[in-house]
């Protein structure tokens, strides 16, 4: 089918973000093009079928959700749900060579707390546990809800702050002193400050006392979400929410094409020429608006300007997904495998051991003992396997690991991937049972149903500026810039083209907040046109 020769919107990159804007736009009456470089659609929140010989669609890129405003999907009329996990986390550990593990409960806090008793000797560790607790629900509480208005000076928010003593220290120990502060000033315990600590550590590369507080920005995306911080699991996977948003925008007549990469977008004035390839031939559109739905380094390319990343935009995460017939048992005593996987599943995540792990990395080796955490979706909701898989009892795995930075892969990379995956596996035989190959499943030749993703691999499979999860550094939920303040921080520089991924002010994560902000300045500006 041809193009049309003009469009009010022309997306680029068909990412959740994207996908909002486009729902948004198109349901208000405007034309609308997304183009996607891949041949599927949703971009990291893509559900896939990784290993072919199964019947199993895990959400590949992304993970849990917790940041996704409840508005977006009433706004946009889209039914999709997600479930709570019974188990926040399990972390292993060893006491005098015997293994151990700390459970901390969604459901039932008096098993959390007869767990931190069992690994401290104590309540203390209980009471300083709360203490942080009752910090961050002080900074959810302002900042959560704030992300779907228009943006403030810091100083605003500093005012804000001031009103009670929990708030006064909630912002001094998140936004402006290292978090590490904070940690140590209320957990003694090196077990429960590393379990802390891993909210500022998903994606970037970073220590508990870095300078840059891009440790403090990512801890805060990982604890506002719904003002609770809780993550949830999506029920179907991600490619429920995706389907969802491509249908609500499809039914309005919004055009979306995979298989279509943007080479450039010129600047003709009053409106914008958008070129790109599509079943191999050159194609051009004129849009009266551009949303770019990808990171700063491609923003840049399509533009024809120079960009230059800084330190914190370097990503640092390994993902790997793994498919298992069943779940190991674990040497923890008393801990069912069902209790222990059905939350945040953390190894070599001692606080020490995370300091260790980063000076490593920093010195461009591979951790001895990497910390990874990992999750199990279908303890919660089996419903991206097959009722054949459901019946046998296979569960499905997906493992971030952290202290992985983009610049320990630029050389040897597939060695590097492999030697990584080998030492996440016998991590994961140290507290388990029995030889966690054994539970894996096996495909067609006979291989493990293991997959590993570097940096480098969401550099080149998802366009992700140096693997960064979050497309470059994570910003505040304030600005200190007072030319952004009161702005809807989507805005550029040029007339008609605007940030619309997780690289605007406040993206980052799975939230759909950048489409939602950028469909409220256009709808803004559109105000402004007719009364004028």
């Amino acid at each position: 089918m041809a193009f049309s020769t003009r469009y009010d919107a022309v997306i680029v990159g068909s990412g959740h973000n994207g996908l909002v804007a486009a729902a948004y736009l198109a349901n208000a009456g405007q034309s609308v093009l997304v183009l996607e470089r891949n041949d599927w659609i949703g971009g990291a929140t893509a559900s896939q079928r990784v290993f072919p010989d199964y019947e199993a669609f895990l959400s590949r890129y992304a993970y849990l959700v917790s940041l996704l405003p409840r508005l977006i999907l009433d706004e946009l009329g889209i039914s999709f749900e997600t479930r709570r996990r019974s188990v926040a986390s399990f972390t292993a550990y060893e006491r005098d060579g015997a293994a151990r593990g700390l459970v901390i409960s969604d459901a039932d806090e008096a098993r959390s707390k007869a767990s931190l008793r069992e690994l401290t000797g104590g309540d203390r560790a209980w009471d300083g546990y709360q203490a942080l607790l009752r910090l961050e629900g002080a900074l959810a509480a302002q900042a959560w809800p704030s992300l779907l208005r228009p943006i403030r000076s810091r100083g605003y928010w500093a005012d804000r702050f001031s009103a009670s003593a929990l708030e006064r220290e909630a912002w001094e120990s998140f936004v402006e002193r290292p978090l590490g502060e904070a940690i140590e000033s209320h957990v003694q315990h090196d077990v429960l400050r590393g379990l802390l600590f891993t909210d500022g550590k998903i994606g970037v590369f970073s220590h508990a006392h870095d300078p840059s507080l891009i440790q403090n920005r990512c801890f805060l995306y990982h604890v506002i979400g719904q003002g609770t911080g809780e993550w949830r699991v999506p029920v179907g996977g991600m490619r429920t929410l995706v389907d969802g948003l491509i249908r609500r925008a499809t039914d309005a007549h919004a055009r979306i094409e995979a298989n279509s990469p943007v080479a450039a977008v010129y600047d003709l004035g009053k409106r914008h020429a958008v070129v790109f390839e599509h079943d191999g031939r050159e194609q051009t559109v004129d849009a009266d608006r551009v949303l770019v739905n990808a990171g700063p380094r491609t923003f840049a390319r399509l533009f024809g300007r120079e960009y230059a990343s800084i330190a914190t935009d370097e990503g640092s995460v390994t993902k790997v997904n793994m498919l298992l017939c069943r779940l190991p048992r674990l040497r923890a005593p008393g801990i069912a495998p069902a209790e222990a996987f059905a939350g945040s599943f953390h190894v070599d995540e001692g606080y020490a051991a995370m300091e260790a792990s980063y000076r490593q990395a920093e010195a461009g080796a591979l951790p001895e003992l990497p910390p990874f955490e990992i999750y199990c979706h279908t303890l919660t909701d089996d419903s991206i396997l097959s009722p054949a898989l459901r019946a046998e009892g296979y569960q499905t795995l997906t493992l971030f690991g952290l202290d992985a930075p983009y610049r320990l892969f630029a050389k040897d990379e597939a060695a590097r991937k492999e030697e990584l995956t080998r030492r996440y596996l016998a991590a994961l035989n140290r507290v388990t049972a029995e030889p966690f190959e054994d539970c894996l499943a096996r495909d067609s030749k006979g291989g493990l149903c293991i997959e590993i993703k570097s940096p480098q691999d969401l550099e080149r499979e998802l366009d992700l500026d140096l693997g960064n999860i979050f497309h470059n550094s994570l910003s505040w939920f304030f600005t200190d810039d007072p030319e952004e303040d009161g702005t809807w921080g989507v805005e550029t520089d040029m007339r008609g083209v605007y940030r619309c991924g997780s690289s605007a002010l406040r993206g980052g994560a799975v939230s759909g907040v950048p489409g939602f902000l950028v469909a409220r300045k256009i709808f803004e500006e559109e105000r402004v046109l007719v009364r004028g």
